[in-house]
């Protein structure tokens, strides 16, 4: 077949089942890897009119789950020619995260992700390429938070080193790091509310809004195109302006001393 084959994690909702519509779209096979049956055997049935979109369940936390999937790709399509790693987890209470805790979220966000590209990257060919999804949360601090962040800043340094290793095989490697994105867990926070999510949105990005998660996908299917073959190694941000504004949230010194109670 001459159809490329992508691998999208935790595709069966959210963000991934976008990217997955994304990769569809132009007229890429996609496996749609999940852990939820239900939900990615509903995906796979809602997407047969669009494209060729399998679901297979795989529990990324196993090596053998990993193994067996990676046959059953291979000996369903013959090729893989994309990875994407996108699962992961929001489990997190700050520092009073309990150590399993931290354990399962590393496990999920991180060392999965390494061990799929350990597993996936043997039999792709030059050209071929491993998407990351990291995250703004990856790169500041944030009250209340440590697991996300921690998995995630380290998913960008996995990205790094992982470009390194596999340039000499011809594959490419890239991260691509949404700020806030209108995905279940965050429509959970804002009471399934889209204009509030914009409303708090607006205080922390530019462009007056949170992020659509087709916007971030489709930022996904371009670093993982041929239009991006010297592209390797580096972060994405696909954040509405989020990452350009410091503590003071873009607006300087001027305005906090003059809009605030400690003014005399």
């Amino acid at each position: 077949m001459t159809q490329r084959v992508v691998i999208v994690t935790g595709g069966a909702q959210g963000l991934g089942a976008e990217i997955v519509r994304a990769f569809l779209a132009q007229g890429d096979a996609v496996v749609i890897v999940d852990q939820n049956q239900a939900i990615g055997e509903q995906l796979e049935q809602q997407l047969q009119s669009e494209g060729t979109a399998v679901f297979i369940p795989i529990d990324i936390q196993s090596d053998e789950a990993i193994d067996q999937g990676v046959h059953q790709i291979l000996e369903r399509f013959g090729r893989i020619d994309v990875l994407v790693n996108n699962a992961c987890v929001y489990e997190d209470v700050g520092l009073a995260s309990t150590r399993e805790q931290w354990h399962f979220t590393l496990g999920v966000n991180l060392v999965s992700a390494a061990l799929m590209a350990q597993k996936v990257t043997p039999h792709m060919a030059p050209g071929s390429v491993v998407v990351n999804m990291g995250s703004i949360g990856g790169k500041i601090a944030s009250a209340g938070r440590l697991l996300y962040p921690a998995s995630k800043a380290a998913m960008l340094h996995l990205t790094k080193s992982l470009a390194v290793e596999l340039a000499p095989k011809g594959i490419r490697t890239v991260a691509v790091s949404p700020a806030w994105t209108w995905s279940p867990t965050l429509a959970s926070m804002a009471n399934e509310n889209r204009e509030q999510a914009d409303q708090v949105g607006a205080i922390t990005h530019p462009l007056g809004r949170v992020g659509d998660g087709a916007e971030v996908a489709e930022v996904v299917c371009f670093v993982a195109s041929a239009k991006a073959s010297w592209i390797t190694g580096v972060d994405i941000p696909v954040d509405g302006g989020f990452s350009v504004l410091g503590p003071d949230q873009g607006k300087g010194p001027r305005h906090w001393f003059e809009n605030t109670e400690y003014k005399k």
